[in-house]
């Protein structure tokens, strides 16, 4: 029984993950561009890039702290994509497995 809620529970490495690369930062950046707002332990975001799944609030919670780090990646005159939290996580609702990050051409200095 034990085994059939964990695989219910493990997504596999998710878009985040890749994103999170791309960009070039570390599940500190979140934790820190999170801020108080959004309070985000490091543990929280390994198991969001590993697969483990979350709720719906923390999903955001996680997708608010990405947009913020990124924000502090570019020039201030630079118009990005606002990531939504089915643009990173597979199993969240309205997930799109052909989507193409429209920032792609923000974050290609940092590959």
């Amino acid at each position: 029984m034990k085994e059939q809620e964990n695989e219910q529970r493990e997504y596999g490495t998710q878009r985040l993950d890749e994103l999170l690369r791309c960009w070039g930062l570390k599940n500190h950046d979140l934790v820190l561009a999170g801020g108080e707002a959004v309070r985000l332990t490091h543990k929280q975001v390994q198991r969001a890039r590993r697969g483990r799944r979350l709720n719906l609030k923390m999903m955001q919670k996680v997708t608010s702290a990405l947009n913020a780090a990124v924000i502090r990646k570019v020039a201030p005159d630079t118009e990005l994509y606002a990531y939504v939290h089915r643009d990173l996580f597979s199993y969240a609702k309205g997930y799109d497995p052909a989507w193409r990050d429209p920032n792609a051409t923000c974050y290609s200095d940092h590959e």
